[in-house]
């Protein structure tokens, strides 16, 4: 079956590391993925395996959204009328392109499947969330008119039902991550903290992030005689909080690290992740760190709970800070937490969230709705 995937490769964000790893996946199984996304004529691409590849003309490209150019959607029709794939699989960008699409789609015959990434709140208790609310509104109309939408969760799903999505339109299929890689192990970074337990957060510095809160809890926990904090990842908050908190106070700021095998590296030889968001969708970073086996404190925004529970620590959104304070400590003052909340994160991934049964998942999707069109 050929795969005309359209998606994203910068920059470097959740959405980017869905498309590279569902596509690889299915190459690896014998798909034939062509690849579209919104870049330049002379983007570099030599390493790039996939059948073929369509740059699509922007405006302007950010983490959260695009703004193609008005013939941006001129050259897709044309691209899919060459290509002649047998479904197109977007991993929505949050662009004027995503409402065109059932269109292009429905004029050439392709099914047409969509995998919704937006994080949410799930009890609405914020003023970011409400804003993650209206673009469910917003998008709502235009999914009813997707053969498929791929969601992370059940609350996800219970969501776009509740704003005219048909149930059968939907289906779920959360993140997944590489079991073989992203796993308990050496660490070589440890080795430069030998005597410190160490805590990690990464993703972006951004403000649905909620970094901020961390740092306040950390600075007040009193925790960097014997521990540290590890931030991986950047944004445009960076220079004001690393200005505000930093080394003195046991704070490390590491930066956006590309190099899988680093960040893997840096995962293993930590003792516990800390998501503190206000909003999300479903985390790989959270994935990906219980995956290594690290004791988990992430709230409940978006998915993130559901994939937490009975396996780490869920706080609510609100009043982060007073909640993590309280957190941090217990773990330096019983190490034995992480190890046995790191084993029961690890399982529960084993369980529900590895990337091999998920792929599988979206196989059977994909053939239901091929035979359709044959039919």
């Amino acid at each position: 079956m050929h795969i005309a995937w359209l998606g994203k490769k910068t920059p470097f964000c959740g959405n980017v590391t869905y498309s590279r790893e569902i596509t690889n996946a299915l190459m690896s199984r014998g798909y034939k993925v062509s690849f579209l996304h919104f870049g330049q004529e002379n983007d570099d691409s030599i390493d790039d395996p996939y059948n073929a590849e369509v740059n699509l003309p922007f405006i302007y490209k950010s983490q959260i959204y695009t703004i193609p150019t008005p013939k941006s959607s001129q050259i897709l029709l044309r691209s899919l009328q060459e290509l002649q794939p047998d479904l197109v699989h977007a991993s929505l960008t949050l662009s004027p392109l995503d409402f065109k699409l059932p269109e292009i789609c429905q004029q050439l015959n392709i099914p047409l499947v969509a995998t919704f990434h937006p994080p949410f709140d799930s009890h609405w208790r914020n003023i970011k969330s409400s804003t993650q609310y209206l673009t469910y509104q917003l998008y709502a109309p235009t999914l009813a008119r997707y053969d498929k939408t791929i969601v992370f969760s059940q609350l996800q799903r219970d969501l776009l039902i509740k704003l005219g999505v048909a149930p059968q339109k939907l289906a779920i299929i959360p993140n997944g991550v590489d079991t073989d890689k992203y796993k308990p192990g050496q660490s070589y970074f440890k080795q430069q903290f030998p005597d410190h337990h160490l805590y990690v957060y990464q993703g972006r510095v951004a403000v649905e992030k909620n970094v901020e809160s961390l740092l306040k809890a950390w600075k007040l926990s009193s925790l960097k005689n014997d521990s540290r904090l590890l931030i991986v990842g950047d944004g445009h908050l960076t220079p004001n909080l690393k200005g505000n908190y930093n080394q003195d106070d046991g704070i490390i700021w590491l930066g956006a690290i590309a190099d899988e095998t680093k960040r893997i590296d840096i995962l293993r030889g930590a003792d516990v992740f800390i998501l503190p968001s206000l909003v999300e969708g479903l985390s790989l970073s959270l994935l990906e760190a219980m995956a290594c086996g690290l004791a988990c404190v992430a709230t409940d925004a978006g998915a993130d709970g559901e994939v937490l529970a009975n396996a780490g620590i869920i706080l609510s959104t609100q009043g982060v800070t007073t909640q993590l304070k309280t957190v941090l400590p217990m773990f330096s003052h019983h190490p034995e937490l992480s190890s046995l909340l790191g084993k029961k994160a690890r399982a529960r991934i084993l369980e529900k969230y590895t990337l091999h049964d998920n792929v599988t998942k979206l196989e059977k999707l994909y053939l239901s709705l091929h035979n359709r069109i044959l039919i």
